[in-house]
């Protein structure tokens, strides 16, 4: 089985932790990960903002990418969904199934305990993209409560955007900042030292705000989770 990991772009540049915690993973768990260096934008942004015109060689170059590879993992919701939901629209190209990580261990590997220890307080954040486009469903949460001496806790409203939302968070400030208060206090109620997520994109956000307030939760990939032993 050929695996190749979909790095993507808020990862590559900003949280390279998470990227490296999916190839620890994977490894971990007896598959051999590779990482195409042709790899770019999946073109999400440019579709979601109405320039498809520009999101099509982008998804032309993801295509050729990856070609031969078995399965394509990415510690992205909404970067998997993209590719997934978008590209089909954008290029005739064929792509390998492209899947979000929660997806490839439970469905591919079969696995929901994979050997993680991560003793702290812990609440989830399901993001839209996941939850809506992708129907992880309770996956993630399925391989959270087998994680050793970590205690899960309900999020309140889990299933609320946390108000980023891509561009939607540069375009509507106001009502993202609003979201955002709401889905941190949510957060702060379960008394939780760490929000989960499976995207990085919403993590900076709901990160971001946790921090601004000064409340010492943080926020912390799946993937890292996971990864800790």
């Amino acid at each position: 089985m050929r695996v190749a990991l979909f790095v993507t772009c808020l990862v590559d540049g900003l949280r390279p932790e998470v990227g490296k915690a999916t190839v620890a993973l994977l490894e971990r768990l007896g598959v051999p990960v590779e990482v195409p260096l042709a790899q770019s934008c999946c073109g999400q942004m440019h579709t979601n903002s109405g320039y498809a015109d520009l999101a099509r060689p982008l998804a032309d170059a993801f295509a050729d990418a990856f070609v031969g590879y078995d399965y394509v993992v990415s510690p992205s919701g909404s970067c998997a969904a993209a590719v997934r939901h978008q590209h089909p629209r954008l290029t005739d190209k064929r792509v390998p199934p492209v899947l979000e990580l929660s997806e490839f261990l439970v469905d591919v590997l079969s696995r929901e305990d994979v050997g993680a220890r991560y003793p702290h307080r812990v609440t989830y954040h399901p993001t839209c993209h996941s939850l809506r486009m992708l129907r992880v469903g309770d996956r993630p949460l399925r391989l959270l409560r087998h994680v050793r001496e970590l205690e899960l806790v309900a999020l309140p409203d889990a299933d609320t955007c946390c108000g980023f939302g891509g561009t939607f968070a540069l375009k509507n400030v106001d009502v993202s900042e609003a979201m955002l208060a709401d889905k941190a206090a949510a957060v702060l109620s379960t008394g939780a030292e760490v929000c989960s997520a499976g995207d990085t994109s919403c993590l900076l956000h709901i990160g971001g705000g946790l921090t601004k307030q000064g409340t010492g939760v943080r926020a912390v990939h799946l993937a890292e989770i996971l990864a800790s032993t």
